[in-house]
């Protein structure tokens, strides 16, 4: 299967319902009021055509949200936005990439040439992880430039802009897009088919709605230097036979899109079913906030406290006026008798507070994070132990994500391992690494090594034991290297008698 070569829909009807998902999702990533207000304003339009504060269904719904509400009139804007989505994402990003995995392969001149990848390759991954919290998943592909690298290297690409194709529940090509230029009504894309074998390139002139027809890649300088690379067709670039692209879904599985073909594996985002406690946690704040405002202390001044400015000019009040005369004493108006009154309201701090954090709190629960990992129960001094008792929710989430990303992180180094070898012509060898996440809890080194004397000195532990206990992230032939230093330099390793040649 190949790109379009005539005009259809595009985005393609089939991920519609999915793609205006992914645009709420989008909207309270952002932190954006106006971009919530857009959102929801323009659905509401959608799905109601009557009064919407009285429509049922999805209409209905969605205005009686508070985002969803239309302003009052001749009210200055009073919504304000809590980022809590945004928290969500980062914390996410930060559970599971804060320590860079460990990516080993059983070849040590490959294991060293992914090393040199370093800083570059955690903050790919930061990024990626921010994003696939918010929207289900993100999509991660093996890009090359020799005029930016010698070496190829793994970029993501956000899910609101790809068309995936599935086997069961694998990936098995997926097309990637692109607005280059927009113009008025016309569009230009670039439209990337990762398949396996090769990566297949279209350049596209069309509108709003409908890709167009299809133009040679020079015609504009972003995909100006792919035309020196196709080999294949005048289109395609010969990859091998690994895909370049992979998916990683957020959780599984995707209780939205359980039922939907195009959705079913896309993965759940952190935002699934707490829209509706984020938009009321605003509401409680922007309540809170209105309260402060309007308890600012106002003064009630009778008229005839006030100075005349003159025929349309007004009347104003002079606060250090010691003496006032009554322009008039009429019992039962505001003469004389009528002084300042001072008004000011009471702040229900106690009421708006406890309530954010009610909110909040079923927030974090039902998004799978623990309180204490957003610093809501103080930073008070812990044992590794009593952190991750605390945390468990939080540590239970990030294992779950971190066992989504495993394949999905070896196959496409894979695939950069296979790209180095065969375009750059590296020497490295094309395999599945082995992905290990470091611990998200680092125990106190000096507890260990206490631990680790004190089962020494009671003979309870091997030395095997220890070498794990103090180093809980190496696998087997690490720990046996390490075991065979130990013996040789205390003296507890004994030659083999049949291949002593000494004296």
């Amino acid at each position: 299967m190949s790109l379009p070569n005539h005009d259809v829909e595009w985005p393609p009807r089939h991920l519609k319902p999915i793609l205006n998902q992914l645009e709420e999702w989008d909207a309270w990533y952002s932190g954006d009021p106006q971009r919530l207000h857009t959102y929801y304003a323009a659905n509401v339009a959608r799905w109601s055509p009557r009064p919407t504060q009285y429509a049922g269904g999805v209409g209905g719904w969605l205005a009686r949200l508070w985002w969803g509400r239309p302003a009052t009139t001749g009210e200055p804007p009073d919504k304000l936005h809590i980022p809590v989505a945004a928290d969500l994402a980062t914390t996410s990003a930060d559970l599971l990439f804060s320590e860079p995995p460990k990516v080993v392969t059983d070849d040590s001149g490959t294991t060293a040439w992914l090393e040199q990848a370093g800083d570059r390759f955690q903050a790919v991954l930061l990024c990626a992880a921010d994003v696939q919290a918010a929207l289900g998943g993100v999509y991660l592909r093996v890009v090359w430039d020799r005029d930016v690298s010698d070496r190829p290297w793994v970029a993501s690409v956000h899910a609101d802009a790809a068309v995936p194709e599935w086997r069961y529940d694998q990936l098995h090509a997926v097309t990637f897009w692109r607005e280059l230029q927009t113009d008025g009504q016309q569009v230009m894309r670039h439209l990337e088919r990762h398949e396996p074998g090769g990566i297949i390139h279209g350049l596209y002139v069309g509108g709003l709605t409908s890709l167009g027809r299809r133009v040679p890649l020079t015609e504009h300088p972003e995909t100006a230097g792919l035309a020196a690379q196709v080999t294949v067709n005048g289109d395609t670039i010969e990859t091998g036979r690994q895909l370049t692209a992979a998916y990683v879904p957020n959780q599984m599985p995707s209780r939205r899109w359980r039922a939907t073909p195009a959705g079913a594996n896309l993965g759940r985002s952190d935002y699934e079913g707490v829209e509706p406690l984020m938009d009321k946690l605003d509401f409680v704040w922007s309540a809170w906030m209105r309260d402060i405002d309007l308890a600012k202390g106002r003064l009630i001044v009778p008229s005839y406290m006030l100075q005349s400015q003159g025929p349309g000019g007004g009347a104003t009040f002079d606060v250090d006026q010691r003496l006032f005369t009554p322009v008039y004493d009429l019992p039962g108006q505001s003469g004389s008798g009528a002084g300042i009154t001072v008004s000011q309201f009471a702040i229900r701090v106690e009421e708006h507070s406890r309530s954010a954090n009610e909110l909040l709190e079923q927030i974090l629960r039902d998004a799978g994070y623990s309180q204490q990992t957003f610093g809501i129960a103080g930073e008070a001094a812990a044992t590794a132990t009593e952190i991750q008792s605390r945390e468990r929710r939080s540590l239970v989430t990030r294992a779950k994500k971190a066992l989504y990303w495993r394949p999905g992180l070896s196959s496409i180094v894979a695939a950069q391992l296979e790209i180095a070898h065969t375009v750059f012509r590296a020497k490295v060898t094309p395999q599945p690494p082995k992905i290990t996440f470091a611990d998200s809890v680092q125990e106190d080194q000096q507890r260990l090594a206490t631990t680790a004397d004190l089962l020494r000195r009671a003979e309870a532990a091997s030395t095997e034991t220890l070498v794990r206990l103090i180093n809980p992230d190496w696998d087997g032939p690490q720990v046996e290297k390490e075991v065979t230093r130990i013996q040789a330099e205390t003296g507890r390793q004994v030659q083999d008698p049949g291949t002593f040649t000494g004296g």
